[in-house]
């Protein structure tokens, strides 16, 4: 009887003892969890400076969750005729890509307009590029990965393509959408202008071109699409009275010939401040489907 007494309280103390070890076990789980860091929050940050200009600002606005190995990023690039126009002129894109694209970074930048003083190229290009340059030495502050994808309208989607075919030389930019952008200045809707040259020597740098340099030729995205452009997406107007619709037929064929991948859309109407609500719903959903292919989250 002794015996089996004993063997009970054995039994039972050895059943405390796993409970015991059971609950240790849980009680540490909770602990190990606690460990692990918490998701980012979403930040925003306006007018960030990228140089020593007032107008070299870009607003930031970074998305909940990100991470430097998979949180990419798309800049927007404003139009206004190189000498106008401002960052608060896209905003209307932010909300749309924010809630269709919730894992991308978005930076809404300015550049240095052009003035009697101070000419458009090559230093619009360039502030592109300081922008990328500064986004890309700061990857792990932000917590982003360095690809990025360009929109631009108007003069920002000439910036925009100019910069992916010709500055590009790292292939940071994964993509490229272009929104009645000016792609071609050869095009005798522009050379025909009697005003067209004046124009010309305003807006370009010569000192930062070669001698000799057919610059109508130089700063057409048209006209320097090689196999190494980015893959692109294009939105025009059929009777666009700014930008006409021989320039996107032109950066098309460039870009089926140098067979890049790229998507030709023709809208009923201008410089897109006129087109109905059926075709910037169109632009919209073409647009968030090409940011998912060419510029995806994995």
């Amino acid at each position: 009887m002794k015996n089996i007494k004993l063997l009970l309280l054995l039994v039972l103390a050895f059943q405390l003892s796993l409970i015991s070890c059971s609950s240790e076990i849980n009680d540490n789980s909770p602990l190990e969890m606690d460990d692990e860091p918490e998701p980012l929050a979403a930040v925003t940050r306006l007018n960030v400076s990228y140089g020593s200009h007032m107008q070299q600002a870009y607003d930031l606005y970074l998305p909940e969750g990100r991470t430097d190995d998979h949180t990419k990023v798309i800049i927007l690039v404003h139009g206004g005729g190189w000498t106008a126009g401002d960052k608060a002129d896209m905003s209307e894109f932010i909300p749309q890509l924010q809630i269709n694209h919730p894992d991308h970074a978005i930076v809404n930048m300015n550049y240095v307009l052009a003035n009697t003083t101070t000419p458009a190229f090559p230093n619009q290009f360039l502030d592109i590029q300081r922008v990328i340059n500064k986004l890309t030495s700061e990857k792990e502050e932000l917590q982003i990965l360095p690809e990025f994808g360009l929109i631009g309208t108007s003069a920002g989607a000439h910036l925009s393509l100019q910069y992916d075919y010709v500055y590009d030389t790292t292939n940071a930019v994964k993509m490229v959408c272009d929104i009645v952008g000016p792609s071609d200045f050869t095009d005798p809707f522009y050379t025909n202008d009697p005003n067209f040259n004046i124009l010309l020597q305003l807006l370009v740098d010569e000192s930062a071109y070669p001698s000799g340099t057919n610059y109508a030729e130089a700063i057409s995205p048209a006209l320097q699409v090689s196999a190494s452009s980015s893959p692109s997406i294009l939105f025009y107007g059929d009777q666009d009275p700014l930008v006409p619709l021989s320039n996107g037929e032109t950066l098309q064929q460039a870009l089926s010939t140098n067979m890049i991948t790229h998507s030709f859309t023709v809208y009923e109407g201008g410089h897109g401040d006129d087109w109905t609500a059926a075709s910037l719903a169109d632009l919209q959903l073409q647009l968030s489907a090409f940011i998912n292919t060419h510029l995806p989250i994995e």
